[in-house]
């Protein structure tokens, strides 16, 4: 097992690294649209009251990941507003029924992570998000330092209050910075708000879908060491327990010898 989860491990980082040049390229986009529109008008860019929150929990399906899903949990458990969940991971859904919380949907995704069926989570919670049932969307998942760190995160998605804000927080972006130096003339057909209609929106998908990807790194990661450790332990205990198992036969044999030499002894 240690050695399967090693191998999907390396399998979900080569797959995460391999989008970053897709993202960073729409990132280079977005940023060249910021000066040229008027963000107040667009609704992922408008602040609102938060009365309910919504948020997109990423947990296992499976156990046997050391004390992943519960750190995840400590986040659920601390957050005292109204919010409603989106959940992905079977333990997840689980222990949103056990504490009796507010689950709006259960979306199961493979290792293999199909960016149809994050894309699916994504716009559902964008959907409730607009029609106002929710005030906010939120990722809470593991997020992957290395293989020995993963550190649960509540990343906020919407709404967002600036282009250059939702920019920043994309992790590894340094293509933002070369878009912000970029001073050339551009023409945007047909027009930059309606651009930014159709790429904000897939844009956000992208994110998530990332987040999703660092998730199951997390979680393959978290399981080779949780199975290494196992491993070791059960090396250690088997060495202990040879060790009482040999000085136990040995105790017996030289009891057996004492007790023939007893025996001639006696009769002797």
């Amino acid at each position: 097992m240690e050695l399967v989860a090693a191998s999907k491990m390396k399998k979900a980082q080569q797959v995460a690294l391999a989008g970053r040049p897709y993202t960073e390229l729409m990132a280079d986009m977005l940023a060249a649209l910021a000066p040229r529109v008027d963000e107040s008008k667009h609704p992922f860019l408008t602040a609102r009251e938060v009365k309910i929150r919504g948020i997109l929990l990423l947990t296992t399906d499976k156990g046997l990941c050391g004390p992943l899903n519960s750190n995840l949990f400590k986040l659920v458990v601390d957050i005292k507003t109204p919010a409603k969940f989106v959940v992905v991971g079977r333990k997840g859904a689980q222990f949103l029924a056990r504490t009796k919380r507010d689950l709006l949907a259960d979306f199961p995704i493979d290792d293999r992570v199909p960016f149809s069926a994050v894309k699916a989570a994504a716009e559902f919670l964008v959907e409730k998000f607009l029609a106002g049932e929710i005030d906010t969307v939120e990722v809470i998942y593991p997020q992957f330092k290395n293989t020995l760190v993963q550190e649960p995160v509540c990343r906020p998605v919407l709404p967002l209050s600036n282009l250059r804000e939702f920019l920043d927080k994309i992790e590894g972006d340094s293509s933002v910075a070369r878009a912000r130096r970029d001073e050339r003339e551009m023409r945007i057909e047909p027009d930059p708000t309606t651009v930014l209609e159709a790429l904000l929106p897939f844009y956000v998908n992208r994110h998530i879908y990332e987040l999703v990807l660092l998730a199951k790194a997390s979680e393959h990661s978290a399981r080779m060491v949780a199975m290494k450790t196992a491993k070791d332990n059960a090396n250690k205990l088997l060495g202990d327990l040879t060790l009482q198992y040999n000085k136990a036969r040995q105790a017996a044999i030289t009891q057996e010898i004492l007790e023939i030499a007893a025996a001639q002894f006696a009769t002797g």
